[in-house]
């Protein structure tokens, strides 16, 4: 088998903090590869930075010039880690036989991309990495994470469970996946759509080795979210049961308050009138919500926006050039 061109895409967002260290780490794993002759000279690191109002870019740049290894493209504005990410795809599947993005963070090991170019030559065509246990996450983290999963599964959306967007893909799954349009974009839900020769790769997960985390509690949430109304009209479906549901009980109150009419034994009050009120009142206001939520996406979808802008593109403007000389790797 011919020696494979490897790009690294790693999506950036003010990662000034942790980016010296994570291209150094990166450019020597990469280094490892060619003097294994697992991957070509031409392999590179491809950075995404995602709009970043710090030193991000600056040292992308820099980087660039005495690093032949790294190469970066700067978004014109921050679209977010999914849009980032599929940037930096659809820019690396151009020039490369295999495609392997990681976060900027270090949390994930990149030791394993090495297992991953083995899987790949091997006859893989995408491999997943996959934490092989959430220890180091707290527990509410760890439990709503769980929950999430199984969560996912009942109603039928496939997904890698523990995995996040740690993989390499081929170029013919990369194709496959771009072909995928849509704007309200959930990777680790489409990767498993398109289906090809998989594997997976268990690894465990570091602390973050700098900086803060670009997915606080809230970030998360809304991901899940959107993740569930990308693939599934279950909560849809749910809203219906509970109307139904409240139906069914106000059939069985009416006729228990006619009864009671009839026997004369009611008292006026208004309690049980309030909280009636409220509750079907707070399934309309759910129901409406939820269903403005897909209308929203699909208000998204029919605009047909571009997902991103590209202000600069190293990547391309330079395109691939085998190195002369040992790369500088600096901290």
């Amino acid at each position: 088998m011919n020696k494979p061109v490897l790009t690294i895409v790693v999506p950036c967002f003010n990662e000034e903090e942790v980016l010296k260290e994570t291209i150094f780490q990166l450019s020597t794993v990469l280094k490892e590869l060619m003097e294994d002759a697992l991957v070509s000279q031409d392999s590179k690191l491809l950075f995404v930075d995602d709009g970043s109002k710090d030193r991000t870019w600056e040292i992308i740049e820099t980087e660039s010039e005495i690093n032949l290894f790294v190469t970066g493209v700067k978004l014109a504005g921050n679209v977010g880690h999914q849009n980032a990410l599929i940037a930096g795809l659809e820019i690396a599947n151009q020039q490369s036989d295999c495609i392997v993005s990681i976060d900027a963070d270090l949390q994930d090991d990149i030791k394993v991309i090495r297992t991953f170019v083995e899987k790949y030559r091997e006859g893989m065509d995408i491999v997943y990495g996959v934490r092989d246990s959430r220890d180091t996450d707290t527990y509410f983290k760890r439990t709503t994470a769980l929950a999430f999963y199984r969560f996912m599964e009942k109603i039928g959306i496939k997904l890698v469970p523990n995995h996040a967007d740690f993989r390499l893909m081929s170029k013919r799954a990369l194709d496959e996946l771009l072909k995928y349009k849509e704007r309200n974009l959930f990777l680790r839900g489409l990767v498993p759509l398109v289906g090809f020769a998989t594997t997976k790769v268990y690894y465990d997960r570091k602390e973050r080795l700098a900086g803060e985390s670009k997915y606080p509690l809230k970030k998360m949430l809304a991901f899940a979210f959107d993740g569930i109304t990308s693939f599934s009209v279950a909560p849809i479906r749910f809203v219906t049961f509970l109307g139904f549901l409240a139906v069914i009980l106000s059939a069985f109150a009416g006729g228990y308050a006619l009864i009671q009419e009839m026997l004369g034994h009611t008292e006026s009050g208004w309690t049980s009138l309030i909280i009636s009120i409220w509750f079907v009142g707070g399934l309309q206001l759910m129901g409406i919500g939820i269903i403005g939520e897909y209308i929203g996406k699909i208000y998204r979808e029919v605009k047909q926006r571009p997902r991103y802008a590209i202000a600069t593109d190293l990547f391309t403007v330079k395109g691939i050039e085998k190195p002369q000389e040992e790369p500088v790797l600096s901290r």
